[in-house]
C-alpha cells in the first residue's frame, strides 16, 4: 500500500505559489503515516528492516508557474510540508528521522503550460546533493492552526539554503508518466485576454474552428491535459474552472474540439460561488470537471452542493446524459412563435429622451405628445424605469419640420451615422428619423429580458403593449398566447435556461437563437393547454394585486407574495404535466428528459 502511495505521480500545469500540490502531498503522507501506524503499532522504530519508513516523496509531484517569484514560493512550500510530515512520523514510531542531506528540488518548472511540454522534464544529469552545512534548519514546536487527524500539531519549519559553488552539469531530458494532472488555470474571459493569451489557444485548438476566439483562456488547459493522455495512459484530471465554459455559446465550440480527441467527463462538481478572500464582494462561480481521454471504468458522479448523484454519463452542460451541443439556430426547433430583438436606434442616443427633454417637446407644442413613446428594456421592463423615445415612423415630413427640437435631434442622428465605417449604418443616414432597426409589433407582446438575476427563480416575463418601444436589450414574441407565456416563466424551462443559457457575470443572459429556439416543448392534450393557459392568468391575476410593486420587487425570492408563487407553483405543475413528467422530479432530472426530447427533435 505505501508502495502504490509512492509511485504515484501528480501534476498541477498552474501551480501558482503550490497550494494544490501541497495539499495533496499533505494527504498522501498522512494516509502513508496511517499505514505506518498499523505497521509498527505504536512500537519505536528501531531502524533494521529500512532507513526511514517514509516512502512518499516530494520528487512525485511536478508543477508548471509563468511566474518566477511562485515557482520559488511552491518549491519552499513542499521543502516546509515535507518537514512538517517527517516530525509527525517521528512521533509515530519514536524515533528520530535523519532527513539531511536534501535534495535539489527540480520539478517545479518556470514557463507558460499552455506552450511547454508537460511530460518531458529537463534537469541536470546528476542533481547535486545539498548538505547538512549548506541548509540551517529551525524547527519549533510551535502550534499550527491546523492539527494533525490525530490531533497532534504540526510544527513551524523555516529552510535557508545556499547555492552550490559547482555549476551544474548538462542537462538530462526524460519523460514523465502522470497518474493525476490537478490545477485551477487562470480565469480569463474572451474580452480580458491578451494578444499573447489569444495566440497561446489558437495554437492548441484548431484555427478554422468556428468561434474558438471566444473561449475561456482554461479551455487551453483542457486540451494541452488530453494531449498529455496520449502516452499518459490511465492519467485522469481534474481543474478548477469559470463555469462559463459549461454554458451558452462556449458549450459546442469548446467542447465539440474536446471530444474530437477523446474527452470523457468522470465526474463533475455544478456550479458553486467561490468568494475571494481579499474581498467580500469579489467573487467567480466555478465548476470542478474531473476527465480522462477514453473509456474509464470509474463510476461518474455529478456533485451539486451536498448532492452527490451516480449517472451513466455526463454532458459537457455538467447534467446526468450524452453529450449534447446547442448550437445557435435562426428558427425554433418546434412550431411556435418567433422570438427576435426589440428594434434598435442606431442613434448615439440622439432618439432617446430623458423627462428634460420630454418636457421641452411638450411645451414647444402639446402636439408632439404623439411622437413620443414610452422606450423600455430588460431593465426598464424590470425595475418599472420611465424612459422615453421620438418614434417617427409614418409621421409626414411637414409635422417633423415644424419642431426645432425634433430637427436638431434628426440631424445629429444624420452627422453620426454618416461618420460611421459600416455600410449598413451609412445606408442609414438615408432615414435619421426612423431607428435603425424596427421590429415593433402592432399587437401586445411577451417581453424576455436578455440578462436577469441569479437570485431569480423566474426570470420576469411580461406582457407589454405595442404603444410602448421594446428596445435590444430585451427579446420579443409578438402574437404570444397565455399558453406561450405558460411554458417560457414555467420551471421546465428556467431549468433549461439555467444550463444552456449564458452568463454576463454571473447573472443569466437568455438568447433567442440559443435557449429560445433550442427548447423543445410538450405535446399536451387540450385540457393539459387549458390547464396552462389557466394558470398562466392566475400568474398575471395575482401580480395585478401588487400594482405597487415592481416585477423585481415580486421576483425577490425574500419577498415573493405568497398569492403570486402559489400560481407559479401550479403552472409549474400544470407545464410538468404537459411534458409527462412527475411533479417530483429535480431540476436535473428534468434538464436530462428535455436534452432527451432535444436529441429526438433534432436527430434527423
Amino acid at each position: 500500500y505505501r508502495g502504490k502511495l509512492a509511485s504515484l505521480t501528480f501534476l498541477d500545469p498552474a501551480c501558482g505559489s503550490g497550494n494544490f500540490l501541497t495539499e495533496t502531498y499533505l494527504s498522501l503522507r498522512r494516509l502513508e503515516n496511517e499505514a505506518i501506524r498499523e505497521r509498527y503499532h505504536g512500537q519505536s522504530f528501531l531502524g533494521m528492516e529500512e532507513a526511514s519508513p517514509v516512502q512518499v516523496s516530494i520528487q512525485q509531484f511536478y508543477g508548471i508557474e509563468i511566474n518566477d517569484f511562485a515557482v520559488t514560493v511552491a518549491t519552499t512550500a513542499l521543502w516546509i510540508s515535507e518537514a512538517q510530515m517527517l516530525r509527525e512520523t517521528e512521533r509515530i514510531i519514536k524515533h528520530d528521522i535523519d532527513f539531511l542531506p536534501l535534495r535539489s528540488y527540480t520539478n517545479i518548472r518556470e514557463g507558460n503550460a499552455l506552450r511547454m511540454d508537460w511530460d518531458i522534464i529537463e534537469q541536470p544529469s546528476d542533481v547535486p546533493t545539498i548538505h547538512a552545512r549548506n541548509v540551517h534548519l529551525i524547527i519549533e514546536d510551535i502550534p499550527s492552526p491546523r492539527a494533525g487527524e490525530d490531533g497532534a500539531t504540526y510544527g513551524e519549519v523555516n529552510i535557508v539554503t545556499q547555492h552550490l559553488d559547482n555549476k551544474p552539469p548538462a542537462p538530462r531530458r526524460y519523460e514523465v508518466h502522470y497518474d493525476y494532472i490537478i490545477g485551477n488555470p487562470p480565469f480569463v474571459g474572451k474580452k480580458e485576454q491578451t494578444r499573447v493569451q489569444k495566440e497561446d489557444l489558437l495554437a492548441l485548438f484548431d484555427k478554422k474552428a468556428k468561434g474558438i476566439g471566444n473561449i475561456d483562456y482554461v479551455a487551453g488547459w483542457y486540451k494541452k491535459a488530453l494531449g498529455v493522455m496520449f502516452t499518459n495512459h490511465g492519467c485522469q484530471a481534474a481543474f478548477v474552472s469559470t463555469n462559463s465554459i459549461t454554458q451558452g455559446e462556449q458549450v459546442p465550440i469548446l467542447w465539440r474540439e474536446l471530444y474530437k480527441v477523446g474527452m470523457n467527463i468522470i465526474f463533475a462538481h455544478r456550479t458553486f460561488r467561490w468568494d475571494s478572500e481579499a474581498s467580500e464582494k469579489a467573487h467567480v462561480h466555478c465548476v470542478v470537471i474531473g476527465f480522462t481521454r477514453g473509456a474509464s471504468d470509474r463510476q461518474k458522479q455529478i456533485f451539486d452542493g451536498d448532492v452527490v448523484k451516480q449517472v451513466e454519463e455526463i454532458s459537457p452542460y455538467l447534467v446526468e446524459g450524452s453529450p449534447v451541443f446547442i448550437d445557435k439556430r435562426e428558427k425554433p426547433i418546434c412550431d411556435v412563435p418567433q422570438m427576435m430583438y426589440g428594434s434598435m436606434p442606431i442613434d448615439d442616443g440622439h432618439l432617446i429622451l430623458n423627462k428634460d427633454d420630454v418636457d421641452a417637446l411638450l411645451q414647444e407644442s402639446p402636439d408632439n405628445a404623439r411622437l413620443i413613446r414610452k422606450y423600455a428594456g430588460g431593465d426598464e421592463i424590470i425595475k418599472n424605469k420611465d424612459r422615453w423615445c421620438l418614434w417617427l415612423d409614418g409621421v409626414e415630413p411637414s409635422v417633423l419640420r415644424r419642431s426645432a427640437f425634433i430637427t436638431e435631434r434628426v440631424r445629429l442622428t444624420k452627422q453620426f451615422r454618416e461618420s460611421s465605417n459600416r455600410p449598413q449604418t451609412l445606408k442609414l443616414a438615408d432615414t435619421p428619423w426612423l431607428f435603425g432597426e424596427i421590429r415593433q409589433p402592432r399587437t401586445d407582446m411577451l417581453v424576455m429580458p436578455k440578462v436577469s438575476s441569479e437570485r431569480r427563480r423566474y426570470i420576469p416575463v411580461a406582457f407589454v403593449s405595442p404603444e410602448v418601444i421594446i428596445n435590444g436589450s430585451a427579446l420579443i414574441v409578438p402574437d404570444a398566447s397565455l399558453y406561450e407565456f405558460g411554458i417560457i416563466i414555467s420551471n421546465v424551462h428556467m431549468a433549461w435556461m439555467r444550463t444552456v443559457a449564458g452568463r454576463m457575470k454571473s447573472d443569466y443572459q437568455y438568447s433567442g437563437s440559443n435557449v429560445y429556439n433550442n427548447f423543445p416543448w410538450p405535446s399536451p392534450s387540450p385540457q393539459q393547454r387549458k390547464a396552462v393557459e389557466q394558470a398562466a392568468q392566475a400568474i398575471l391575476d395575482a401580480r395585478s394585486n401588487h400594482a405597487g410593486s415592481t416585477l423585481a420587487d415580486l421576483y425577490d425570492e425574500l419577498y415573493m407574495p405568497a398569492d403570486l408563487r402559489r400560481a407559479h407553483q401550479q403552472n409549474d405543475r400544470a407545464v410538468m404535466a404537459a411534458y409527462g413528467f412527475p411533479a417530483t422530479m429535480t431540476e436535473s432530472q428534468c434538464v436530462a428528459e428535455l436534452f432527451k426530447l432535444y436529441n429526438e427533435l433534432t436527430k434527423h
